[in-house]
């Protein structure tokens, strides 16, 4: 049986912040993030971690393209660190940065490895902050200018970009609740704000991108509350669908839809809240001409939310389970949740990031066993198979993520990598999951 295309792409996937380290090598400038783990009196970060070192990816990356390769990993889905190719954001050029770069994408090629690059993963460079950030409409031009860059320096060799990771997490939790880089909490429409210039600095990149590569595929990874019907009716799937779109449900700022809609629609929703009503009101009507619709969406699911016919919320039952950091299992959603996507805006999906977090460790026998994870990719993997099945134009899945990495305001508490790291030593040991989604990949999912 196949249950996934046969051109399709297997990959897994990380963020500079999370993985390089080097934070201050050869050049590079300060990001948002440097600043926020190194306030230390703000106590942001859980135990006063820092991605200083992270898994030391920017030292180590040809042994972690060897761990990819030995599991026939087929995509590397990576970011760009905006301030090791630009210190300042937008001035002069670190040659060193870029140097770094063309030798990690030669060694993905080199091991038959396609890179997928993320332009920003949240890491915006400490001097564009100081302007203002995301809230500054001057940061569109600066992040259409760093596109052209590495689209023209990596012509020919990066097929696939995606320009932002969830604007939604780098919007909402950085500008507006503050448990993220920058750390400020602004007003509603200041956040409807951040998220115009994102999509005007989506746009941006994509003409900078295709004017340097016409070749180039431009995406975007996306995040957002995603429903799926408790019974699957017609009714059911209309309301998941109608629960997945609607601005007043949960909290606006985390939907796929408000990022969405502007790019491939040219509009809000109708179901808009009155700040996003009052910021659109004033905008400039002449920027929806501006916006670029995507040749892809990347979709990032972990996890979701069961309605009844009626579109009400199913509540959990006592004892829901739920992964190594308390998110609820819900791989159901996996089978609906990229297909509305899809449905909405008539686009190619690819699932830009889905795992889950464990409690590993190493055990006596040297090995790290994490059935836990396994279960739950076996789980979201034939969910989505089904979604492929009824006609979903996927075309390719990267596990989040390859390696243990520094998440977040978590630090370095959570472990989403299908690869164990001793951030004592940086010693790296595959995780049993890691053999299981080698063998996945070997039998394009038909081990499933």
């Amino acid at each position: 049986m196949n249950r996934f295309p046969k051109d399709f792409l297997w990959g897994v996937a990380c963020a500079a912040y999370q993985c390089e380290g080097g934070w201050d090598a050869d050049g590079k400038g300060p990001n948002i993030w440097d600043d926020y783990c190194h306030d230390k009196a703000a106590h942001h970060i859980k135990n006063g971690d820092t991605g200083d070192v992270a898994c030391d990816s920017y030292h180590r990356f040809r042994e972690d393209v060897a761990l990819m390769k030995a599991h026939n990993i087929q995509a590397y889905r990576f970011s760009i660190s905006w301030a090791r190719v630009i210190p300042d954001g937008d001035g002069a050029v670190n040659e060193a940065g870029l140097a770094y770069y063309d030798a990690l994408i030669d060694e993905l090629l080199k091991n038959g490895i396609e890179p997928m690059i993320t332009l920003y993963h949240w890491d915006l460079p400490s001097a564009l902050q100081d302007k203002g950030g995301w809230v500054n409409r001057a940061i569109v031009d600066a992040f259409g200018r760093y596109a052209g860059i590495l689209a023209e320096r990596f012509k020919g060799r990066v097929k696939k970009y995606m320009t932002l990771n969830e604007p939604q997490c780098a919007a909402r939790l950085g500008y507006g609740v503050g448990v993220h880089a920058p750390g400020l909490k602004l007003s509603e429409e200041k956040v409807a704000q951040v998220f115009h210039h994102m999509c005007l600095a989506h746009s941006a990149a994509y003409r900078a991108i295709k004017a340097a590569d016409g070749a180039a595929e431009v995406g975007v990874a996306s995040c957002g509350s995603l429903y799926y019907p408790e019974e699957d009716t017609l009714a059911g799937r209309e309301a998941a669908y109608k629960a997945t779109f609607d601005l007043q449900r949960d909290d606006w700022a985390f939907t796929f839809n408000i990022f969405l809609d502007p790019l491939c629609l040219k509009k809000y929703d109708e179901s808009a809240p009155e700040c996003l009503k009052r910021f659109a009101a004033h905008m400039d009507p002449s920027d929806w001409e501006l916006m670029e619709k995507p040749d892809f969406i990347g979709v990032n699911v972990y996890n979701g939310h069961a309605v009844h016919e009626n579109g009400e919320n199913v509540v959990r039952y006592p004892g829901f389970p739920v992964t190594g950091n308390k998110w609820p299992v819900t791989p159901e959603v996996m089978r609906y949740g990229p297909a509305n996507i899809a449905k909405r805006y008539g686009l190619p999906i690819y699932i830009t990031e889905n795992g889950q977090s464990c409690n590993d460790r190493v055990h006596m026998d040297g090995q790290v066993h994490d059935p836990e994870r396994i279960d739950f990719l076996h789980r979201y993997l034939l969910e989505l198979s089904k979604a492929v099945e009824e006609g979903l134009d996927l075309r390719g899945y990267m596990q989040w993520s390859f390696l243990d990495n520094f998440e977040w305001g978590e630090g370095y508490n959570e472990r989403f990598g299908i690869v164990y790291v001793d951030y004592r030593t940086g010693q790296r040991i595959p995780k049993d999951s890691a053999r299981w989604y080698a063998k996945v990949i070997e039998t394009n999912g038909e081990c499933l």
